[in-house]
C-alpha cells in the first residue's frame, strides 16, 4: 500500500511539473531519452536586449521542412514537448485553442522530442486534433535552445524572432494568453 501511494505521488508530482529529458545518445538527427523526473517550474523573462531565437530546419510530420524564419513577423509559441509527458498532454489542448483563437495572427511549432516513441506522434496529433506544426527535434535544435533538460518548455518569440519569455513545465493557458496580448500590443 504504500509503495502504491507513493507511485501515486511521484505520478500526480511529475503530471503537474514535468517531465525531465537525459540525454541518452549524441546524433544530430535523432532526439535524447525519455526518463521522466520531478522538475520546477519556471518562468524567466528574457532581458531589455531579447536574444535572438536561433532559426532551425525541421521536418515536420507531413515530411516538410519548417523553419523558424517561415514565421518571421509573428508571435511564436515553441513548444518542446513529447507524447509520453503527461504535463505536456494537459497542455495541448491549450495550444489548441490558443491556436483558434489568434489564427494567422500567431504560429505555435511544437518539437517533438520522441525517440523510441516517434511512430506514435501522427496518431497522436490526430487523436489529439493537434491543429499547429508538429516537427521532430534533433540534439542541435534541443542544444541551440539551451539544451532542454525538461518538458514541456515553451519560448515565447517576438515578431523579431526575439525570445522574450521561456517557461519550464505546464504554463498556465492564461499566461500565454496574456504575453501573446502584450506582444500583439492588445493590452
Amino acid at each position: 500500500m504504500r509503495k502504491i501511494s507513493i507511485y501515486i505521488f511521484l505520478l500526480l508530482t511529475v503530471s503537474l511539473f514535468g517531465c525531465s529529458k537525459k540525454s541518452s545518445k549524441a546524433d544530430s538527427d535523432t532526439n535524447t531519452g525519455n526518463n521522466t523526473q520531478v522538475s520546477n517550474v519556471e518562468t524567466s523573462s528574457a532581458s531589455s536586449s531579447d536574444q535572438n531565437a536561433p532559426d532551425f530546419s525541421l521536418i515536420d510530420t507531413k515530411g516538410k521542412k519548417i523553419s523558424l524564419s517561415d514565421f518571421k513577423g509573428k508571435v511564436v509559441i515553441l513548444d518542446f514537448w513529447a507524447t509520453w509527458c503527461p504535463p505536456c498532454r494537459r497542455g495541448i489542448p491549450d495550444l489548441i485553442s490558443i491556436k483558434k483563437q489568434y489564427k494567422n495572427k500567431i504560429a505555435i511549432v511544437g518539437i517533438s522530442l520522441d525517440t523510441d516513441s516517434k511512430s506514435e506522434v501522427v496518431p497522436f496529433a490526430k487523436k489529439y486534433g493537434i491543429n499547429y506544426h508538429i516537427v521532430y527535434g534533433t540534439n542541435k535544435v534541443v542544444h541551440d535552445y539551451g539544451n532542454i533538460e525538461a518538458i514541456p518548455t515553451s519560448f515565447i518569440i517576438n515578431q523579431k524572432g526575439e525570445i522574450v519569455n521561456r517557461h519550464v513545465g505546464l504554463t498556465p493557458k492564461e499566461v500565454y494568453l496574456s504575453e501573446i496580448n502584450k506582444l500583439l500590443g492588445n493590452s
